[in-house]
Formats: structure tokens, C-alpha cells, sequence
């Protein structure tokens, strides 16, 4: 029996690759002679870098960069430089957003979203650009920030004024911007505004970016960045109204100066809108995150080569519907006529969530506390995992 693992990660208590490695052993347990794969996978949230790089045979660098709150650090990504003699030409990084303006870089006392930047993911796509990247990867989660790429526009050179004043600091001033100075002279509305972007950021025309994101949010409104995911960043209700504002403002001036609106583009407030400013600042293209992840670990081969495919993440609930990686492994596994399992931390009820596998495992027990739940993963996934392979 050929086994496929396709698992993401169960966010702060195992990577994707434990989760694969777990599922592995329990299977063996009961199953020796199993023909197992593992393919480690992620659908634009943190570890989407990790799970490309391992994939493509990356190596890492470091550039000079920002936490959200303007700290200096040392920010990391993954590169591909092809040698002359590969099959593949151009030169590649994988960046997550989170790497320089996460949550994971504050501490929980630190979280404010009127003052978080993404200043620090416009250094390292500067950084990419200058080692001659021809595409970078931008994985879109774990955000700290809500700032609709208004810090990451600002390290690419553009500038924001509200009257005569340069605003350099809180979100909030966004409010009143009045004007956006592009570091490039051009013109505005050309057929292409994805070209007119790139040439207003003085970015390589050739460059290519790709957001790769697990959210479908447009940019505001009751689903959008502020009202969704403010709340997890720190954001009270006076704030979240404030930061609506500064968006909706930013939106319309974007709209008003360059002639082009993606406030209501599917993913557009991922990462607290820093999707909405990939592409009016960069000339970015939205994927779901799950599409660019399996198509760079060439998933639905794999998938077709199995007999049996298992997935799972940490919380298998109504958002992974949305493109999370559990129903995107399922969604192919069903394609090719395989029968697909998942073994998560905890899930809800839902018969639409459970009905698109052939089976769901469960870590969660009676009276057992989430930190527990966390603590005792690996020992869970493998126990799961063996009674799977009893019931084939």
C-alpha cells in the first residue's frame, strides 16, 4: 500500500515535518511494510518558506531589516540560484511576511497595530530585488501588523503626506493622507496596472511577485483585515474603528492618485492588508497559498501515485474551507479518486468540514485542556495514526 502524508503544521506545537514524521511511525507501528511518502506542506502562513525551500533545494540567506516595531534585526529567506548548467533559469526567494513583521517577533505586551509596520518586508524584498530575484514568493500569515503595506511601500521609497506633512509613524494617520509620492515619475492607468505599479515602485520590470495567501478577505468591511483579524493583534473597538478609516482613506487615495482599487480583491486583507499593498505598490499577483505551495512540491503527481493520502493541521474547522491546506489535499485527492484522512489537533462538528474526508482523527479528548492538547501532539498524532491503520 502506497501511503502519501500531506500534512500542515499544528501551529506552536509541531511543524509540518513532525506531523508527517508522526503520522509515519504510528502507520508502521501497525503497518510495516507501508510505502510511505511524506510530503510536509503549507498554504501561505508561516512554515510556507520552510516547506518551498525543502522542496526546491534552497539555501538560506540574511538580510539587514525592521521588526514591526522599527527594531533592527536580522531577517532571513529562502534562495534559489540556479547553476548554469539547471534546467532552471531564474533566480528565486521565498520570503514570509512574518519573518520580519510577525507576531512571533513581539512579545504579547508589544501588540499594538496603530504602530506595527511592514517596514521590514519592503527591506527584504529590496534585498531580493538587489541579488537579481525574478520572482519572489511572499507568504502572507502570522502578521502583527494592520497597516495595508503603508511600511513596506515606505522602505520601497514611496511616500505618504498628509498636507504638507510626511507621515513616517502610526497607522492612524492615515486618515488624513492627502497624497502619495511614488519613488518612479510615470504616468497613470495604463491598460496593465499591474505594470503601472511595478513602475511606480522602481522595482526590476521583470521582477515577479507573488502573494501567496490563505485567506480570501478583500481589504475592509465587517470581513475585511481590521474588523476579521485586528482583534487577534491587539486591536480594542476604538482602535479597529480608527484603523478602518486609515485604510479606507488609503484605499481611496491609491484609487484617486493611480487609478487602480484592490480593496476588494479575494486575499487583499491578508496579513493586515499587506495584500492590498503587494499589489498597488508592487504590482503583485494573489494565489492561494496551497495552490503555489503544491504545485512547487508537485503534489497532484504524488497524490496520483498513492493508494491512500493523509493530511491534517491544528484546527480543522469553517476556515479551511476557505483554502487551508487540509481541504486543498482533499480537494485533489478527490479529483484523482483517492480516499483522504486528516488527523488534527481539534475540529469542530460540521458535517460540510468533515464530509470532505473519508475519515477525520481527532487529538482533542474528553476534559483534556488545549495546552495539554499542544504538549502531548507528537504522542497523539502517532496514537491516531495507528488506529487509522487498524481500520484500513
Amino acid at each position: 500500500m502506497r501511503i502519501l502524508i500531506a500534512p500542515d503544521k499544528f501551529k506552536g506545537a509541531l511543524t509540518a515535518r513532525d506531523v508527517a514524521e508522526r503520522i509515519a511511525k504510528g502507520l508502521h507501528d501497525v503497518v510495516p511494510d507501508a510505502d510511505i511518502e511524506i510530503v510536509p506542506m503549507a498554504d501561505g502562513g508561516e512554515g510556507t518558506a520552510e516547506v518551498i525551500a525543502q522542496a526546491l533545494g534552497a539555501s538560506w540567506v540574511t538580510c539587514p531589516a525592521h521588526d514591526p516595531l522599527g527594531r533592527e534585526i536580522e531577517a532571513r529567506y529562502a534562495w534559489i540560484d540556479p547553476p548554469s548548467l539547471s534546467l532552471r533559469r531564474d533566480k528565486l526567494a521565498i520570503v514570509e511576511m512574518s519573518e520580519a513583521a510577525g507576531m512571533r517577533r513581539l512579545h504579547l505586551n508589544e501588540l499594538n497595530p496603530e504602530v506595527a509596520t511592514t517596514f521590514g518586508v519592503g527591506e527584504m524584498i529590496l534585498d531580493a530585488a538587489r541579488r537579481g530575484a525574478a520572482e519572489i514568493i511572499i507568504g502572507l500569515g502570522g502578521s502583527a501588523t494592520n497597516d495595508g503595506g503603508f511600511g513596506m511601500a515606505r522602505a520601497l521609497g514611496f511616500r505618504f503626506f498628509a498636507g504638507a506633512k510626511e507621515l513616517t509613524a502610526a497607522i492612524s494617520d492615515l486618515q488624513n493622507v492627502t497624497k502619495i509620492q511614488a519613488p518612479v515619475a510615470a504616468g497613470v492607468s495604463p491598460a496593465d496596472s499591474t505594470a503601472q505599479s511595478r513602475k511606480l515602485s522602481g522595482l526590476p520590470p521583470q521582477l515577479r511577485i507573488i502573494a501567496a495567501v490563505d485567506v480570501k478577505n478583500p481589504l475592509l468591511g465587517p470581513n475585511g483585515a481590521t474588523r476579521v483579524f485586528g482583534p487577534q493583534k491587539g486591536a480594542g473597538k476604538n482602535q479597529i474603528d480608527i484603523l478602518e478609516r486609515a485604510l479606507t482613506r488609503l484605499a481611496d487615495v491609491v484609487a484617486e492618485q493611480f487609478g487602480f482599487d484592490y480593496r476588494n480583491e479575494p486575499g487583499a486583507g491578508a496579513a493586515g492588508g499587506l495584500g492590498f499593498g503587494l499589489l498597488s505598490f508592487c504590482g503583485a499577483k494573489i494565489r492561494p497559498g496551497f495552490d503555489v505551495v503544491a504545485g512547487a512540491v508537485g503534489l497532484e503527481a504524488k497524490i496520483k501515485d498513492a493508494d491512500l493520502v493523509i493530511t491534517g493541521e491544528g484546527s480543522l474547522d469553517r476556515q479551511t474551507l476557505e483554502g487551508k491546506t487540509p481541504a486543498g489535499v482533499a480537494r485533489l485527492a478527490r479529483k484523482l479518486g483517492k480516499p483522504v484522512f486528516a488527523i488534527v489537533g481539534h475540529t469542530t462538528n460540521d458535517p460540510e468540514v468533515r464530509e470532505i474526508f473519508d475519515g477525520v482523527y481527532e487529538n482533542a479528548r474528553p476534559g483534556m485542556s488545549q495546552e495539554e492538547n499542544m504538549k502531548r501532539a507528537a504522542e497523539l498524532v502517532r496514537e491516531n495514526a495507528r488506529e487509522l491503520a487498524k481500520s484500513l
